[in-house]
């Protein structure tokens, strides 16, 4: 198997698709809604119908717009239908002919999904992901042939240094200064690692990266590899993620037949293997020293740093980690350049990010969109605004992240101006409040979290977080003293400044940024004396 063979993969493949694609989402979100019984019945109905020669139904990854599920669309044309339940089969096949259509319609045309540019999501929605043919058909695997034939180490290297990119896992670290550290140190084996371990309430991203398309992060894994000098790689992933976790076993199994994974891949003498291990959905596994001590098969602590995994990661080697969507990145710019990737986005922050919007916000879902576009383009005109109401706040960065006012709206969505306002980009979870939201109770749920997530290895966080919930629970009970809140805030700087790991040091920043924007919330609810 070599690149003029994935071409002709290709070619075979598109020439056998149907002159319709009945397109229907099977992610986890339109999965809980009963997607699978709506594709049965199109099924069944192509089948009484006898369109079979004519129309596919095809099951494929994330639609976007997860809260309006199931989702099935239809091609050519696109045209979406939401809500769709089993009884809607033969009215969206009616659609095909000009037909009666009952089947509850959605407008494709809405800014929810024009403002978006696809780039890690760029066929999420449109190829079954657990088909390795229609992955390769869309132009898949054509990066990694690219880096194997034309380009050397170096080169990949620099193309991702050129293009800005900077990891999506929520510290922005510049991936190719990361890549470039791995390259250079010492040592006959090393690894490259996938932190799947997507953990913050709200987040949902790499999920659906992972059940979507696959491939294009096992893609991006093995051209990182190449460019490091790694020849094995895992996957680590949450227990919780079942229907990613079976499509990643199955994209990986079919990647070893076609040739681009295992030994010499596309007829190199490149070889990667990758493995899939699986947390135990563990929050501070997605810190990257205790994810490394889970896939050893220690117990999933953090310990300090340096070391750092680019010098000693698993078993004293090594290691590139980088998460979900900056794999996913990766295959794009490749083939289309790092100076195509940094012309999109701000000055300091390149290309796009994946956000799950969810809260009171009328359209939720996942979404893909230039860096710098403003909060209020994404809550207000993608989103579509709070129903019947207005926007208090919008939450970003998950536990290590903060809660943003709505006088902030016009923020450009980037790591910089996030940070200035006390929050952080984070994964990509985002949050919208509405004027109801009890800030003081949002504090506590995320201290709540932090508190039964804490490894306990390291004091502060250990006691800290309990002493904060408690003082927080206070406050909400309006049994707390002014001593009380000022000892809370004395906690938070001792927390973030003393704590082992980022668990620990970011697990204040949402009470901090809830005291900074609403602390008359907070101190109307303090005892007098």
């Amino acid at each position: 198997m070599d690149r003029n063979d994935l071409q002709a993969i290709a070619d075979q493949e598109r020439a056998s698709w149907k002159p319709v694609r009945v397109r229907c989402c099977t992610a986890s979100g339109c999965l809980a809604t009963g997607s699978l019984t709506v594709k049965k019945a199109l099924e069944q109905a192509v089948g009484q119908r006898r369109l079979g020669d004519r129309v596919d139904v095809v099951g494929v990854g994330c639609l976007g717009l997860c809260g309006r599920g199931p989702l099935v669309a239809v091609d050519p044309g696109g045209e979406l239908f939401q809500l769709v339940t089993a009884a809607d089969a033969p009215s969206i096949l009616n659609a095909l002919d000009g037909g009666p259509v009952s089947a509850p319609r959605c407008d494709a045309r809405q800014p929810f999904f024009t403002s978006q540019l696809k780039i890690a999501t760029e066929t999420s929605g449109l190829i079954d992901p657990e088909s390795v043919e229609e992955y390769v058909a869309g132009g898949g695997y054509q990066a990694l042939a690219r880096v194997l034939t034309e380009m050397s180490r170096a080169d990949v290297v620099q193309e991702v240094t050129r293009s800005g990119l900077r990891g999506r896992g929520g510290a922005g670290y510049p991936t190719g200064l990361k890549w470039a550290t791995v390259a250079r140190s010492p040592g006959g084996r090393k690894y490259v690692v996938c932190n799947a371990d997507e953990g913050d309430p709200g987040a949902f991203m790499d999920r659906s990266i992972m059940e979507s398309d696959p491939h294009r992060v096992l893609e991006g894994m093995a051209v990182a590899a190449f460019a490091v000098g790694a020849s094995h790689g895992f996957i680590y992933i949450r227990a919780e993620y079942p229907a990613a976790v079976a499509r990643l076993r199955t994209a990986i199994e079919q990647g070893k037949k076609l040739g681009v994974l295992g030994s010499g891949v596309l007829e190199t003498p490149f070889d990667f293997r990758v493995d899939v291990r699986i947390g135990a959905g563990a929050y501070v596994c997605g810190e990257e020293t205790a994810l490394m001590a889970s896939i050893e098969g220690k117990r999933g602590l953090p310990h300090p740093r340096p070391p750092y995994p680019a010098q000693a990661g698993l078993w004293g080697c090594p290691t590139l980690i980088n998460n979900v969507e900056t794999f996913a990145h990766v295959p794009a710019i490749i083939k289309k350049g790092g100076e195509w990737f940094a012309g999109i986005g701000t000055e300091k922050s390149k290309g796009t990010k994946v956000f799950a919007l969810s809260g009171k916000v009328a359209n939720t879902g996942l979404i893909e969109v230039p860096m710098g576009t403003t909060l209020r383009h994404i809550v207000e005109v993608m989103g579509g605004g709070v129903p019947g109401g207005r926007v208090k706040a919008v939450q970003t960065g998950g536990p290590s992240g903060g809660c943003i006012p709505a006088e902030h709206l016009d923020t450009p969505v980037d790591y910089e101006s996030l940070t200035r306002l006390g929050s952080i980009m984070g994964s990509g979870g985002m949050i919208v409040m509405d004027q109801d939201t009890n800030m003081v109770e949002v504090a506590r749920f995320f201290m709540e979290f932090c508190r039964d997530e804490s490894c306990g290895k390291c004091v502060p966080c250990r006691a800290g977080t309990v002493q904060m919930h408690r003082l927080l629970t206070k406050i909400a009970e309006r049994r707390a003293t002014h001593a009380d809140f000022e000892g809370l805030l004395r906690l938070c700087g001792m927390v973030r400044e003393t704590s082992l790991c980022g668990l620990g040091q970011t697990a204040p920043n949402p009470v901090l940024s809830a005291v900074r924007y609403f602390g008359d919330e907070f101190k109307a609810l303090l005892q007098s004396i």
